[in-house]
């Protein structure tokens, strides 16, 4: 039976790869996306509206309030109420509405910021997260809680998801909010177009970090809807470990940048590594990453440097958000 689902964030990078390959599961019917303009969902009464409207079998919430270190630096606030109420809130009504099943996607800024590599799940309590991104990372964590403490008392049936960095095509490339990978493309392709000779990037490099193709990220999430119907968290990853300075370099090779690198020590790392053991997710619901990151990275830069060219050549602002 074709099941009716709201996918929150569904218009957004991760939500736009969601919502395409929701389109061709046997199982997935209707799907609204609900936008902001009329469903703010840190509002309860407009979430009321949205489930009385649509009354959904499925809900996947990946909706967020999302950036990179400098702006989770400079309204955590903001990153830790937005993240926590609208997630909080869809839940409780979506046990209210009946609805079947309920999917959260999380974030791995909730693990701990000493976590031992491989991060695993039952990590995820055993200290507090990287300061940065605490403010982000624990709000998304405390759907964890009210996933498994629903289950036990409701029977209803949550399941959180906890996916790597990810990177791909429709990144958002706005200098305040871009995460590290759009945030250095951006920088190396301006630096190279404007004849800039040197290109600043945060921190001494040494932080490693895990990225996960969007595509990638998408049919996990998609597996996960059809095979996995346990509140026990369960990472979303490719296994990769690459240092930022490895990164950068690899970015600066690609957008064809030959100036130099310039490392800010005075600025944050953020955690110092990142890489996640996925073993649970093959053994629950079959999934492995498909995407190599070089592929992944040489598709981006090329989407990138094609929308900047076409929006350039429309007379508009040369850089895609």
């Amino acid at each position: 039976m074709r099941k009716k689902l709201i996918v929150t964030g569904g218009a957004g990078f991760l939500g736009s790869y969601l919502v395409e390959r929701l389109r061709s599961a046997p199982w997935s019917g209707d799907i609204c996306v609900p936008r902001s303009r009329e469903f703010d969902l840190r509002d309860d009464t407009a979430i009321v509206r949205l489930y009385e409207k649509e009354r959904p079998e499925i809900v996947i919430h990946a909706a967020g309030t999302v950036g990179g270190i400098g702006i989770n630096l400079a309204q955590p606030g903001t990153f830790f109420y937005d993240n926590l109420i609208m997630g909080v809130q869809l839940m409780e009504h979506a046990r209210r509405y009946g609805v079947e099943k309920f999917v959260v996607v999380g974030t791995v800024c909730a693990y701990p910021k000493q976590t031992p590599v491989p991060f695993r799940e039952e990590n995820l309590w055993d200290g507090y997260p990287e300061e940065t991104n605490a403010p982000y990372g624990l709000a998304k964590k405390m759907l964890l809680v009210q996933s498994l403490a629903y289950r036990q008392q409701y029977g209803f049936n949550s399941i959180f998801l906890l996916p790597a960095n990810l990177y791909g095509p429709r990144d958002s490339f706005d200098a305040e909010r871009s995460h590290v990978i759009p945030a250095l493309i951006g920088r190396f392709v301006e630096a190279r177009e404007q004849g800039q000779r040197e290109v600043v990037v945060w921190g001494d490099g040494t932080a490693t970090r895990e990225f996960l193709y969007v595509a990638d990220a998408a049919e996990a999430i998609v597996l996960a809807c059809e095979g996995y119907d346990q509140s026990d968290p369960v990472n979303i990853g490719s296994g990769m470990e690459i240092s930022i300075r490895e990164l950068t370099e690899m970015i600066a090779r690609l957008t064809r940048f030959e100036g130099t690198i310039v490392w800010d020590t005075s600025k944050p790392n953020g955690q110092p590594r990142r890489n996640l053991d996925t073993s649970r997710a093959w053994e629950a619901f079959g999934f492995r990453a498909a995407t190599s990151f070089n592929e992944g990275l040489s598709k981006t830069v090329a989407w990138y440097e094609e929308a900047r060219a076409v929006s350039a050549a429309a007379g508009l602002a040369s850089a895609p958000r």
